[in-house]
C-alpha cells in the first residue's frame, strides 16, 4: 500500500510540473525532456552498479513497452495543456478498466458478468466527467486524453510481465531510454531552447518521475490490486488541491462525481476478484 500511495503523490506532483512545462514549451518537447532527464537522474546509479547490471533479460519486451507507452504519451501530452489536473486524474482512474479488458483480449482471461458491470459503471463515470466539456474545445482534449488510457493499460500489462524477469530499476531505466529515443523526432519538429528555470523543472520532473515509476513497479510486483486500489482515490484530492493552488483550477462537481463513480467501480471489481481468488 505504501508503494502505491507514494507513487500517487509523486505522479500528481509530476503531472503538475509537466502541465506547467507543456503550457510554456511544445508538448512533445516536454515529453522528450521529461524522459531524457529520467535517464540522466538514473545515470549515477547505473555507473555505480555497472552498466551490465542494467542489461534487461530480453530487449524486445522493453522496446515494445517503450513504443506502446510513447504512443499513449503523444496523445496525453497533446491534451495536458488543456485538461485540468483533477479531470486528468479522474480519467486516469479508467486504467484498471482497460487493464481488465486488455487482459481478456491479450492474455485470454475470462470476462465474467461482474467485470462487464464494473466496466459499464466505470465508463458511465467517464461520461459524467467529460459530458459538461463536450460542447466546447475542452471536450475534444478530454477525449484525446481518454484515448491514451488503453495504451497506458497495455503498457502496464507489459510491465507486469517484465517484473517476472527484470528488477524495477532496470524496467524504469529502459522505459526512460526507449521513450526518449522514440519521442526525439517529434520533439525536434518544434524545438525551443529551454530557459535555466525550465531545465531545473525538467531535472525535478526526472527525479520525481523516476521515483514514481520505481514505486509503481514495486507495487505491481508486490501487492494485490484489491489492496492498493482504494489508496488511488487520494490522487484526485491531491490533484484538486495542486490544480487549485498552481493553476487556479476549481474542480467541477461532474469531475469529482465522475471520478468517484470510476473509482468505486474499479475498487468493487478488484475486491470481488480478490475474494474469488482466495476461495480458489
Amino acid at each position: 500500500m505504501l508503494w502505491m500511495a507514494a507513487s500517487g503523490v509523486l505522479f500528481t506532483v509530476l503531472n503538475t510540473i509537466l502541465r506547467m512545462m507543456a503550457l510554456q514549451l511544445d508538448p512533445f518537447q516536454t515529453q522528450f525532456l521529461r524522459y531524457l532527464f529520467g535517464v540522466l537522474v538514473m545515470l549515477p546509479f547505473i555507473l555505480r552498479a555497472g552498466v551490465w547490471s542494467y542489461r534487461p533479460n530480453g530487449l524486445q519486451g522493453q522496446l515494445w513497452r517503450g513504443a506502446v507507452h510513447t504512443s499513449g504519451l503523444l496523445l496525453w501530452f497533446i491534451a495536458v495543456p488543456h485538461v485540468p489536473l483533477a479531470e486528468m486524474t479522474a480519467l486516469g482512474f479508467t486504467n484498471p478498466i482497460f487493464i481488465m479488458l486488455g487482459a481478456m483480449l491479450f492474455l485470454g482471461e475470462r470476462m465474467v458478468p461482474a467485470r462487464w458491470v464494473a466496466a459499464l459503471i466505470g465508463f458511465a463515470g467517464v461520461l459524467v466527467v467529460v459530458w459538461p466539456q463536450l460542447s466546447g474545445a475542452g471536450g475534444f482534449y478530454s477525449l484525446v486524453m481518454l484515448a491514451s488510457a488503453p495504451l497506458f493499460a497495455a503498457s502496464f500489462l507489459i510491465t507486469k510481465a517484465l517484473t517476472r524477469r527484470d528488477s524495477a530499476q532496470v524496467i524504469v531505466v529502459w522505459q526512460s531510454i526507449t521513450i526518449a529515443l522514440f519521442s526525439l523526432p517529434f520533439a525536434l519538429l518544434h524545438w525551443t531552447w529551454p530557459t535555466a528555470a525550465q531545465w531545473g523543472w525538467f531535472l525535478l520532473a526526472g527525479m520525481v518521475g523516476t521515483a514514481g515509476h520505481i514505486c509503481l513497479t514495486r507495487a505491481f510486483g508486490l501487492a494485490d490490486m484489491s489492496v492498493v486500489q482504494p489508496i488511488k482515490f487520494l490522487e484526485l484530492l491531491w490533484a484538486s488541491l495542486l490544480g487549485l493552488l498552481v493553476f487556479g483550477d476549481v474542480p467541477g462537481e461532474a469531475t469529482l462525481l465522475g471520478g468517484l463513480i470510476i473509482f468505486a467501480s474499479t475498487t468493487w471489481i478488484a475486491r470481488r476478484e480478490a475474494r474469488a481468488a482466495r476461495r480458489g
